[in-house]
């Protein structure tokens, strides 16, 4: 991204997603950070600085009145949206016994239909900027593991960036479905499960690696792991 672009990410507050909004702040650009958390969002904002270029909003993905508004608030600050990181989401544990219906429930509405309303809140406007997507998938979405309701849930969103990509062709808007294996963000809440997992930074770098590519190359997957995972 060499010129600067207006980055929207949902998930904003932590992880990944923070990363990236870390990285795209540093390189200029103005960043429109979502999540649920206002505090955290507040704090991450004061991070970054720049008030001009940094704008929080507070989103529940799963709410498509609250998604369209966050969509409109991008561009009634900034007047256009280039890229577009579908980041929201969270896991629970293996196993078809496991958790409760109700935390698969709002699992599947955050992780497949957050990323699906995000799509559509923001289409228009990144199809007018060519811009780019970035969705969050996982490994879990390349081999499903055993009893993994969140493993289905990122089947779909890898199904979903391709299905993205074939609608977008030919506007010169891209799609990039990053799928990185076991990260060490809060998304495990008691640690790592390997030794020497990936960051949330080394995520973010290949993320804007893909996005500073020039229009005509469009990078659709990045699969990573940390060297250590055998799964």
């Amino acid at each position: 991204m060499s010129e600067q672009k207006v980055v929207v990410i949902t998930g904003a507050s932590s992880g990944i997603g923070a990363a990236v909004a870390r990285h795209a702040a540093a390189a200029g650009h103005a960043v429109v950070l979502a999540a649920r958390g206002e505090e955290a969002l507040a704090a991450l904002a004061a991070e970054l600085g720049d008030p001009d270029r940094i704008l929080p909003v507070r989103c529940d993905v799963t709410e498509w009145a609250q998604v369209a508004g966050l969509a409109d608030a991008a561009m009634e600050r900034f007047g256009r949206i280039d890229v577009v990181f579908a980041n929201a989401g969270f896991g629970a544990p293996r196993g078809f016994t496991q958790s409760s219906p109700e935390e698969w429930r709002s699992m599947i509405l955050t992780n497949v239909y957050g990323a699906a309303l995000t799509i559509r809140a923001t289409i228009a406007a990144v199809k007018a900027s060519r811009g780019h997507y970035v969705l969050t998938g996982s490994v879990a979405g390349r081999k499903a593991l055993p009893g993994s309701v969140y493993s289905a849930t990122k089947w779909a969103v890898s199904a979903m960036g391709e299905s993205l990509r074939q609608e977008l062709n030919g506007t010169g808007a891209r799609v990039l479905l990053v799928e990185p294996g076991v990260v060490d963000t809060p998304f495990y809440d008691n640690g790592s499960p390997i030794a020497d997992p990936l960051t949330a930074d080394d995520t973010a770098r290949l993320i804007m690696f893909a996005l500073d590519q020039p229009a005509h190359v469009d990078i659709n997957e990045i699969l990573v792991r940390p060297t250590a995972q055998d799964e």
